[in-house]
């Protein structure tokens, strides 16, 4: 066609390039291009690797674009922002004779016309020359993944092009992987996802994930009871870019049919394949493997990743569907793991990666790196809380009470029972026997239960379990449980704060027989990194680049309390007669008749090692930004945000109070991705401009042997108490402060201030988030202290139900003290 007739049916030959893969030969006087598929030119996949025009922006000037590419000057066109086609030069820039137009056209994927007994067809050729553009310009983390480091590090994110299969046997959970995916990529990535339900409907779907985002009990959302939190979430997931079909007769070709007339379509879902035949559900039965090519042939035109969920893990049935990535779930000895084996076609078993199912809460949670199949000793030696029928049954009885459906029971009872229920659910026995106490605790406050059939069916499933405990603990202790072993009051003098004073000697290694080696274990998870981490910046480079601009301000420890609420310093005696100074909060009448609530967080620092956002090479000055960057981490330079609630502390904390001349202050990722999540959520107008930045590559789980580690020695440890428990607290502060040591005597295996400040600010945050949850859903914050401490005004001794009473890491202790009384600290 001449430029003229290609501009007015621009739109059809774009379509033709992409469906058929028909190249269109377009001239303008003596200049040619080619209207080719983007495989012709697999570089122009990739963003700002040559110059791209929406398709009206190339309508309007597109005599112009055919003599830039008829010159040598590829010219991308898009459908939004996804690349659909590239206009590409014909004739060679040496002046040699032009090819034949209908064999370019074969050449393009077009078909081949004239002597019709010619049996050699010319095919889509790339050279490496062809493909090295699209590999040196790919974002390493770029395409969806599943919000879960475990199985992200081990899959990567899916690829665009490629069909990807979540295989499970059914009451395992592969839906729920599904739906993991299309929540990261909607909800917290922001872009569009195609979600096609075969089987579930659109309203399952939703409460789905409105259960997962707010951990509100599944089945109390499907009876339509809803708290005002989970009511405002609603509300704002209304506006996520995720599109459900759940439409009758859904089949593979309506699927593909529909997707590319989505805008800038990210990741489509199929949820799900049903192995048995079903005449009511097309995806299922011998209809699969069909419908699995049709959805690999729909990756592969569209460019963009399809991950379909297949109900069974029968190998026969997988073979036949024939993915190029299969996820196969299987459940493991340990009820509270679910192990994912990753698979490619072409290379076979890849990486695994384990999952911890959260059924309760229609979601997964990462799993870290499996455990043994043996009970741990320090759960095999513990009573069997969540073993047997009364377990059970204490279960089945207080669902009435925690969905919602029935009232009467107080509501530090029935935050345990719905804990109780969780962990039931989840074969959790090392979470029940840590639930026990305080459940019995509240259990023994309550009144009266309703004199109804729940409430005396309730009764007799709380007597049971104390009674099958009270069995249990005096067969293997010889006496009562009630004054053996460590109580509940002792564990409150618990004390995770990381205020250990560092000494010479500490940073050498720990003895291999030590109770607790955890330099050993820190320096082991990250020499064990396939990023090799630098562990130490040399000494002549830490008076430059971004190291003097990190500072201990950074952690963002809110310190803050109430502006109507007074504080004290008061004089206090300790048990030793050592004279100290506490807190003493003033609360004023308008508050109303109540009590302060102390909650102190477990293991503020260690939780974060769990997941926290750092770069662990050097980082590079990358200056200002347009966006945040998710696939980086490092320290950003930021105007700090406006912040108009006076009943929470400002989400920075205590960086707002050192800002430089032009009121900017230095952050690290932590704090960054929380400004996002707050503008999302409308909590903040706009994420603050990215004035300068120092960054390198993201990882989230260098740290993380290093938390499963210091769980699974706090879980043993804890039950000891004693000198082995304080050795353990002493050693973990140690390790976690020899990141950043701050004399040059110390030969510490470790100089790298930005580790050590993204992990305390990531405390910081978390501590933050849950409290603020609090203060959403109708609680009087009086302060937040540190990473750790809060104290909340409240009517009962009922904590607020955003936190989990217990004593493992993300739990909280809760005390009640008088107002007037003054606040102790962990060593009272």
């Amino acid at each position: 066609m001449n430029a003229t007739e290609a501009r007015s049916v621009l739109y059809a030959l774009v379509k033709r390039v992409e469906e058929d893969g028909r190249p269109t030969l377009i001239h303008k006087r003596q200049d040619r291009a080619l209207l080719a598929p983007l495989d012709r030119l697999p570089a122009a996949r990739q963003a700002e690797a040559f110059s791209s025009h929406t398709l009206s922006a190339a309508q309007s000037k597109f005599g112009e674009l055919i003599t830039k590419a008829a010159k040598g000057e590829p010219q991308l066109l898009r459908r939004g922002t996804r690349p659909v086609a590239v206009l590409l030069p014909v004739d060679p820039a040496d002046g040699t004779p032009s090819p034949d137009p209908a064999a370019l056209a074969a050449t393009a994927g077009g078909a081949v016309t004239g002597n019709q007994e010619r049996k050699s067809v010319h095919r889509r050729l790339a050279t490496l020359g062809d493909t090295i553009g699209a590999v040196l310009t790919a974002t390493p983390a770029a395409g969806p993944t599943f919000a879960l480091p475990g199985l992200d590090s081990a899959a990567g994110p899916l690829q665009a092009g490629q069909l990807t299969l979540v295989a499970a046997p059914p009451n395992v959970g592969g839906s729920l992987l599904g739906l993991a995916a299309a929540r990261r990529t909607a909800l917290v990535d922001n872009h569009r996802v195609l979600y096609a339900a075969s089987g579930p409907n659109r309203d399952d779907i939703f409460r789905r994930i409105l259960s997962a985002e707010t951990s509100g009990d599944y089945p109390r959302l499907k009876q339509g009871r809803l708290t005002p939190h989970e009511q405002d979430v609603a509300e704002q997931l209304g506006q996520a870019p995720l599109l459900i079909d759940d439409g009758s007769g859904l089949t593979a070709e309506a699927i593909a049919d529909t997707a590319p007339h989505v805008d800038d379509l990210a990741l489509v879902v199929v949820d799900r394949l049903q192995a048995a035949h079903s005449a009511r559900l097309p995806l299922s039965g011998d209809r699969l493997p069909d419908a699995s090519q049709v959805l690999a042939a729909l990756a592969r035109s569209l460019h963009v990743p399809v991950l379909a969920v297949v109900d069974s893990d029968d190998p026969t049935l997988l073979s036949l569907l024939d993915a190029d990535v299969l996820l196969t779930l299987a459940p493991t000895t340990n009820p509270t793991q679910v192990r994912v084996t990753i698979t490619e076609r072409d290379l076979g078993t890849i990486g695994s990666a384990y999952l911890q199912p959260d059924l309760l809460h229609a979601r997964f949670l990462d799993g870290g790196t499996g455990t043994s199949d043996h009970t741990p000793s320090s759960v095999a030696s513990a009573p069997a809380a969540g073993s047997g029928t009364a377990a059970l049954e204490l279960a089945e009885a207080a669902l009435p009470y925690t969905s919602g459906g029935h009232q009467g029971v107080p509501a530090a009872l029935t935050h345990e029972l719905a804990a109780w229920r969780s962990a039931v659910a989840n074969h959790d026995q090392q979470t029940l026997n840590e639930i026990l106490p305080p459940l019995l605790q509240a259990s023994a406050a309550a009144p009266q239960l309703p004199q109804t059939h729940e409430g005396h069916r309730l009764a007799g499933a709380l007597r049971a379990v104390t009674s099958a405990v009270s069995a249990d603990t005096a067969e293997n202790t010889g006496h009562a449980p009630a004054n053996s072993g460590q109580s509940v009051d002792d564990v409150t003098q618990d004390q995770d704060d990381d205020r250990v004073d560092l000494a010479p000697g500490d940073e050498d290694d720990e003895p291999k027989d030590h109770v607790f080696p955890a330099l050993r274990i820190l320096k082991d998870a990250v020499d064990r990194s396939k990023m090799h981490p630098i562990k130490v910046i040399r000494t002549g480079e830490r008076e430059s680049g971004p190291w003097p601009l990190i500072s201990e301000d950074m952690d963002g420890e809110p310190r803050w309390v109430h502006p109507d609420v007074t504080l004290a310093r008061v004089s206090h005696i300790k048990a030793n007669q050592k004279r100290v100074r506490r807190d003493q909060l003033a609360v004023p009448d308008s508050l109303g008749d109540g009590m302060l609530c102390l909650i102190d967080r477990n293991g503020s620092f260690p939780s974060a090692c769990s997941a926290v956002p750092l770069a662990p090479n050097k980082l590079l000055h990358t200056g200002p930004l347009d966006a945040f960057d998710k696939t980086q981490a490092g320290i950003y330079l930021i105007g700090v945000p406006e912040w108009n609630r006076t009943d929470m502390p400002h989400p920075l904390g205590r960086i707002i109070d050192r800002p430089d001349a032009q009121g900017r202050v230095w952050v690290t990722t932590p704090h960054i991705k929380q400004l996002e999540r707050l503008v999302r959520d409308g909590h903040l107008a706009a994420v603050p401009a990215i004035h300068d930045s120092w960054t390198g590559k993201a990882n989230e789980s260098l740290f993380k042997p290093f938390y499963e580690a210091t769980r699974k020695a706090r879980t043993e440890l804890v039950q000891a108490g004693g000198d082995p428990y304080k050795t353990y607290k002493t050693r973990l502060s140690i390790a976690l402060r020899l990141l950043w040591p701050k004399r040059a005597e110390q030969k510490s295996p470790f100089w790298r201030p930005d580790w050590r400040m993204s992990m305390v600010a990531e405390a910081s945050v978390r501590h933050w988030a849950v409290a603020f949850r609090a203060v959403q859903e109708g609680h009087t914050l009086l302060a937040l202290r540190n990473v750790d401490a809060a104290v909340f005004w409240t009517p009962d001794t009922t904590p607020p139900a955003t936190y989990r009473i217990g004593t493992g890491f993300g739990e909280v202790k809760a005390k009640f003290i008088q107002p007037g009384e003054i606040i102790p600290e962990g060593d009272d």
